[in-house]
């Protein structure tokens, strides 16, 4: 391996970090990562003595990643039914986002939550708050003063910290709760579940229009569970498929397998306390591809109806 190349090599991680969590969206991470890496190379082929390699790559994935949104946001306003980030699996070592300084930042809640950002906001809460940039070398980045950039990263921050949960859950506490969900939503166990959710728990699923899923979310411990139990129900009919727990964005999860093992769907769990607060299923093919052989979860649904 060459100079240069080692250096790409090392400068990936960090280009893909900040793109998947100002994106959101794995396939649009590593185009924007690809990108940048193409613009260092490109850089140091044209002679340019580029100080800080990490800093370059942070600029332009960054800006990249920007541009990206602007566009990204139309064709979300146009999806059919809720959107939702595509899921990364966090337990393997080879996952891109475990070389990230912070993972708990790509919760799904969060990534969720950035969603309600402008770009630059986005932007800049992550570059300062999750990567420990700062606001001279953010307002560089995003074009601003750094004065609008500590005024957009207190508008984020504090957007943000209105609508994250006040009390966290031990893993301990998670784990359990995990077990028990997916316990009482696979026996059908309508009143344990009931006791495992918040008040205002919310659920959510994207299909995209690509298999049937929720038009939009659902909320209320009663409405929620029984949702619940009527797709776990569906799901348990289907021949030979089975679900595995795993880690999803640093939080509890499973996913669903079909008889081959081919990947039909994600759940994802978001715990406060003793509670479940959210569950997010994701069985859009186009967001489970890149973990890996994908199942037609809507033809196994037709033929068991």
């Amino acid at each position: 391996m060459t100079d240069r190349e080692r250096l790409l090599d090392e400068l990936r991680p960090h280009a893909f970090a900040i793109a998947y969590r100002m994106l959101g969206s794995v396939s649009e991470a590593e185009d924007v990562m690809q990108e940048a890496l193409l613009r260092v190379h490109q850089a140091l082929d044209g002679g340019d003595e580029i100080a800080s390699p990490r800093a370059f790559v942070a600029t332009v994935t960054t800006r990249l990643a920007i541009n990206d949104l602007r566009s990204a946001r139309a064709r979300r306003e146009q999806y059919f039914g809720e959107w939702l980030p595509e899921p990364i699996i966090t337990d393997r070592d080879d996952d891109p986002a475990r070389h990230a300084e912070t993972a708990d930042s790509v919760s799904l809640a969060m990534l969720v939550l950035l969603e309600s950002l402008s770009p630059e906001q986005r932007a800049v809460l992550l570059l300062h708050d999750v990567f420990d940039y700062g606001y001279p070398e953010i307002a560089a980045i995003i074009g601003k003063s750094e004065d609008n950039a500590r005024q957009l990263a207190t508008r984020a921050r504090r957007h943000v910290k209105q609508r994250r949960p006040r009390f966290q859950t031990t893993r301990e506490q998670r784990d359990e709760l995990t077990r028990r969900f997916f316990a009482a939503a696979e026996h059908g166990d309508l009143a344990e579940l009931e006791t495992l959710l918040a008040h205002d728990v919310e659920l959510t699923g994207d299909g995209g229009g690509r298999v049937p899923a929720l038009a939009r979310s659902l909320h209320g411990r009663s409405h929620v569970a029984r949702a619940v139990i009527a797709w776990f129900g569906r799901v348990a009919r289907l021949p030979g498929v089975s679900s595995r727990l795993v880690e999803i964005n640093g939080g509890p999860g499973a996913l669903l397998l079909d008889g081959q093992q081919r990947l039909i769907g994600v759940c994802a769990l978001d715990t406060t306390g003793d509670q479940i607060t959210s569950i997010r299923g994701i069985v859009n093919p186009d967001k489970l591809r890149h973990l890996g052989p994908v199942g037609d979860f809507k033809s196994l649904l037709k033929s068991a109806t």
